[in-house]
């Protein structure tokens, strides 16, 4: 036996899994609020008032699917 078998592996053997669960629940949930609570002040010189709004619904999506195929192959 090594230590290689021996020893835990860091932050466990999942660590894939809820990396993608945090990255995809955040652009989920952080595109979704720009869409629907924009920024109370207004934009900048260079910046734009409001969320693209097709784009952001397309990477919520993104990012939805992907927490939900991480907490599946969490469960499962």
């Amino acid at each position: 036996m090594t230590l290689a078998d021996q020893a835990p592996v860091f932050l466990g053997e999942n660590l894939l899994a809820w990396l993608v669960l945090a990255i995809g629940g955040a652009m989920a949930v952080g595109n979704l609020l720009a869409v629907f609570r924009p920024p109370a002040r207004p934009a900048d010189a260079g910046g734009l008032a409001r969320a693209p709004v097709t784009r952001s619904l397309v990477m919520a999506g993104v990012g939805s699917v992907a927490a939900i195929w991480a907490l599946a192959s969490l469960i499962l």
